[in-house]
């Protein structure tokens, strides 16, 4: 029968268990510093659409679409927010779960105590808040992206929209998805 490696026999053991939030920690502030900067880019779209609604001029079905695309970046912002305070969340419960596994890797030579369940129980919690902190905000930043996608799409169509009106008889400024195999 094979002996039971323990935490203090090992030190790749305590060594995995505090990786492990650390990695999740770093990968954490790298998704917090991408999604500030997309919510950066974000206002800064917010800001070219409140000077073309000032513009004015519009056309009722221009007026109409910048509208519709106002309201999307605004709920994209929505969603932007909403996602960096789960990343953020996840940020603090792992940084959180690497503190307290660094506390139960000095009292492991004391497993049988009560610091030693009440410390590992509670870096189980803090992991586990922080997974669900990057998966909530991971599905936001998928709808907020959905939502840019559909902002570019509309605008490309408005230009190849204009574009044909400006050149009729040219047959240019198509849609580069219809008609190829792919």
């Amino acid at each position: 029968m094979m002996e039971q490696t323990t935490l203090t026999q090992s030190p790749f053991a305590v060594l995995t268990f505090i990786v492990a939030p650390a990695l999740l920690t770093n990968a954490s502030s790298v998704l917090a510093l991408s999604t500030i900067n997309r919510m950066l880019r974000t206002r800064e779209r917010m800001s070219e659409l409140f000077a073309k609604s000032e513009a004015g001029g519009h056309a009722q079905t221009e007026a109409t679409h910048l509208v519709e695309q106002v309201n999307r970046v605004e709920k994209q912002a929505v969603l932007l927010l909403r996602a960096l305070h789960a990343i953020y969340v996840a940020l603090g419960a792992f940084a959180g779960a690497t503190l307290v596994t660094l506390l139960g890797a000095g009292l492991a030579p004391f497993q049988g105590a009560l610091w030693f369940r009440l410390l590992a129980g509670l870096g189980l919690v803090l992991g586990l808040v922080g997974v669900g902190g990057l998966v909530f905000g991971s599905v936001n930043l998928f709808q907020a992206t959905q939502l840019s996608l559909i902002n570019i799409r509309d605008e490309a169509a408005l230009i190849r929209q204009r574009q044909a009106a400006r050149r009729p008889a040219t047959g240019q400024g198509g849609d580069p998805g219809k008609g190829r195999e792919h």
